[in-house]
């Protein structure tokens, strides 16, 4: 199954729990590449998704790029590019129907805008796909925890899991707290919680769902 990956906010992680993710399927035998349909200010991110899925085609794994680091409807604005939607869905679907699972990354959170009227969430609703939420465990987390996956069923997905990424070496009382009421709170597996630095998952969370 395929998956959209969403965060709370910039900077959550996405990219590095992708590339887990992708990783650690692969080392399974899973058949899984990475997708970032947009990418504003650079294509790092895209870069390490096309080497984690196998070193895929760099534009085959992200079809449009803006160079402007801001969210995509404003970099399409100050390009004086407008970014089509139906470009991002067609490069899913020519991966989807070359490999067994595609992990598609948003860019920033889940209502960044990309073109007018259209959103990341616009866009994982096309997909149809289970998200899957990462959020960087820190004070505050909680409230864009509960946010994030209130608005991923409004657009009438399945959060398939949470991720919490903790961006510190040591942990306070908050990040302690927050992985142990999560679920509880959302009613949301709790996939994982990633300590800083870590670089291999365990596959069966993954393979589960």
């Amino acid at each position: 199954m395929s998956f959209f990956i969403t965060g709370t906010d910039t900077g959550a992680g996405k990219t590095y729990v992708t590339r887990l993710i992708l990783e650690t399927l692969r080392h399974a035998g899973q058949d899984a590449v990475g997708y970032k349909p947009v990418a504003c200010g650079d294509r790092e991110d895209a870069i390490v998704l096309a080497a984690a899925s196998g070193d895929l085609d760099l534009d085959e794994v992200n079809p449009v790029y803006l160079n402007s680091a801001v969210a995509p409807y404003v970099a399409g604005m100050l390009e004086n590019r407008r970014v089509d939607p139906a470009d991002l869905l067609a490069g899913y679907h020519r991966l989807a129907a070359k490999h067994g699972r595609v992990l598609v990354e948003g860019a920033g959170g889940w209502e960044v805008p990309i073109a007018p009227n259209y959103r990341i969430s616009d866009l994982a609703a096309d997909l149809g796909l289970p998200v899957i939420l990462v959020a960087g465990n820190r004070l505050g987390a909680l409230n864009h925890i509960l946010l994030t996956v209130n608005a991923i069923r409004a657009k009438g997905l399945v959060c398939a899991g949470i991720i919490m990424n903790q961006l510190e070496d040591e942990m306070d009382m908050a990040m302690i707290t927050n992985k142990g009421v999560v679920e509880d709170l959302t009613g949301v597996p709790l996939l994982d919680h990633l300590i800083h630095g870590q670089d291999f998952l365990d596959a069966e969370p993954y393979l589960a769902i």
